[in-house]
């Protein structure tokens, strides 16, 4: 599988892991959410869902495009610190982000 298979299927299992805890939302946010200057929309998204209408589409976007991926690119640290550590989602998603974040280690090309 080329990087560019094994980023879709991670977005995909990320997207697997939202869902099987009813974390997927139905409805996007209102549009002034996305206008953030803040990383990860901080001030206007909660982390998963920055993560279902921010990340996962970005990255469909490159790769449907066949742009170039981000190098040096890394999101399971803020996760770390953004996720309650009682929330029953965390322990997987930081383990799906994690994956996601070795495929941009280096030269992952």
């Amino acid at each position: 599988m080329t990087r560019h298979d094994n980023v879709r299927a991670q977005l995909h299992a990320i997207e697997a892991v939202l869902r099987q805890h009813q974390l997927w939302q139905a409805v996007s946010p209102q549009p002034e959410a996305f206008a953030s200057t803040q990383p990860f929309c901080l001030d206007t998204l909660e982390p998963f869902e920055w993560l279902q209408w921010v990340l996962v589409p970005r990255m469909h976007a490159l790769l449907d495009g066949g742009h170039s991926l981000p190098q040096a690119f890394a999101v399971s640290p803020y996760f770390e610190m953004a996720l309650d550590a009682t929330h029953p989602a965390r322990e997987i998603l930081l383990i799906e982000l994690e994956r996601l974040d070795t495929l941009f280690a280096g030269d992952a090309e």
